[in-house]
């Protein structure tokens, strides 16, 4: 049996839930489930943008007719929306067996002092306390059943900080410890905690973060060969589907040009990212 085959047999079935899936690295990773999968799987998919998560749907409804989809408006940082957003999956959906938290942002690159209140709120509220709340919600799930999958989508920047990302640091500084201890803490079950940390990354990530500067946000890739959305949707969806005993822990993915998150090179000449 091929190695497709193989991740495609131990996908069949499974409950997928994915935060921030209405575009980037979440649409890319519901799309890699589709393809791994044969489309013999159920997707949660949630986030903001619900027109968005409706055109995905639509799309996959032509492509994957076997694939089950459901869709939702969820806002990580209403936090209080998290526990009653799973209440209500339908009952086909409420058996989760892969979780995704994927929803996060960087705002701006302010350095300290200059860093407006609701930028700090914004990237603690989605990053961190977003992420423990959903993880908290879905985990008594996955211990009934002593098995399924947590995915913290992180950062290389949650490894190494650089100047104008001291608050985005410091949330992907605090998912890193999250889930390190969340993988010491479930140890003795078949659990498993999976971190990607991914480097430069070519998404909307760069336009949230520049306030919707197209011309700032390009030049965070200008003279590149940066990773793209499907990059990382393969690195989970392979992590995902390896054998029970198998557990790819810890990833750091760069683009073969970057060495760390302040080191790019372009060209003739090294810039920060």
């Amino acid at each position: 049996m091929s190695q497709g085959a193989r991740a495609a047999e131990r996908l069949a079935g499974k409950t997928v839930f994915i935060t921030g899936a209405s575009a980037g690295i979440g649409q890319a990773t519901a799309k890699e489930y589709l393809d791994a999968s044969n489309g013999q799987i159920r997707l949660i998919l949630a986030a903001r943008r619900l027109e968005k998560l409706q055109e995905f749907k639509e799309q996959t409804s032509k492509n994957y007719p076997s694939a089950q989809v459901h869709i939702g408006k969820l806002d990580v940082t209403e936090i209080d929306t998290i526990k009653p957003f799973l209440d209500k999956l339908p009952k086909e959906f409420q058996d989760i067996d892969i979780l995704i938290n994927n929803a996060g942002k960087a705002l701006g690159t302010e350095k300290v002092g200059d860093i407006a209140d609701e930028d700090v709120e914004g990237m603690f509220n989605t990053n961190v306390l977003g992420l423990i709340k959903v993880t908290q919600a879905v985990l008594p799930i996955l211990k009934r059943k002593n098995s399924g999958d947590v995915v913290n989508v992180s950062s290389v920047a949650g490894r190494e900080a650089y100047p104008g990302g001291s608050i985005y640091c410091a949330t992907k500084h605090a998912v890193r410890a999250f889930t390190e201890s969340l993988r010491k803490e479930l140890i003795d079950t078949k659990i498993r905690v999976i971190s990607v940390d991914p480097g430069n990354v070519e998404t909307e990530f760069s336009m949230v973060r520049f306030r919707g500067d197209s011309e700032k946000a390009k030049k965070v890739y200008q003279d590149t060969v940066p990773l793209y959305a499907e990059d990382i949707a393969d690195l989970i969806v392979y992590a995902t589907s390896r054998k029970q005993n198998t557990v790819i822990a810890d990833t750091l993915i760069f683009s073969s040009n970057q060495a760390s998150p302040y080191h790019l090179y372009r060209g003739s000449q090294d810039k920060a990212n």
